[in-house]
């Protein structure tokens, strides 16, 4: 029983420690699931518990031996030395698991993704032409950050202060607004 112990000890933590040196040298993908698993719609780790990628499970592994053999040299009985282990192990996996689900919630691209410009409140930061004639810019707030863009106007020329609404995205950096009453007109009673 003691060559199983030391065998998942060495494997498990020589898994760990490849896994540590790729991902210090740029070397790592960041989930354990293949690009087409991720493409065919799998489940992401972030997205759940993933109990089953490679960090996890060779962390489990190792633990297991660890505790195995550590128990062994106490001089507990086998059974009593397996049920460690197997506990041991299996609460490896759940915590580096955990762990790894927790890291990977960090992860952000940062980009600005302009189709959540439309329907927002903007505010004319250089005046813009009426009928779509020339740009000026607006600011906005997009996902939490205070964006500048072009802006374009198919109604009245824009001042310089004014309220409008985004009702359709041009381009990466230009919008298209409006005054927020020729949006939504006013019902008369």
């Amino acid at each position: 029983m003691t060559s199983i112990f030391i065998l998942c000890a060495v494997v498990g933590g020589g898994v760990l420690v490849i896994q540590l040196a790729l991902t210090l040298f740029g070397f790592h993908h960041g989930g354990d699931l293949p690009h087409d698993a991720h493409d065919a719609g799998v489940s992401h780790a972030h997205e759940g518990l993933n109990l089953f990628s490679v960090r996890a499970i060779s962390a489990g592994i190792a633990f297991f031996g660890l505790a195995g053999l550590g128990a062994l040299r106490l001089g507990w009985p086998i059974l009593l030395s397996l049920l460690a282990a197997v506990l041991t192990g299996g609460a490896a996996l759940f915590f580096v698991a955990l762990a790894l689900r927790s890291m990977l919630r960090l992860e952000s691209d940062g980009s600005i993704r302009m189709e959540n410009a439309l329907g927002v409140e903007a505010q004319v930061y250089v005046p813009i032409p009426g009928d779509r004639t020339g740009a000026g810019k607006v600011t906005l707030m997009i996902q939490g950050r205070t964006v500048e863009c072009q802006a374009v106007t198919r109604g009245v020329a824009l001042t310089t202060g004014t309220a409008v609404l985004v009702v359709d995205v041009l381009g990466a950096d230009k919008v298209e607004v409006a005054l927020p009453q020729s949006v939504f007109p006013l019902m008369e009673s």
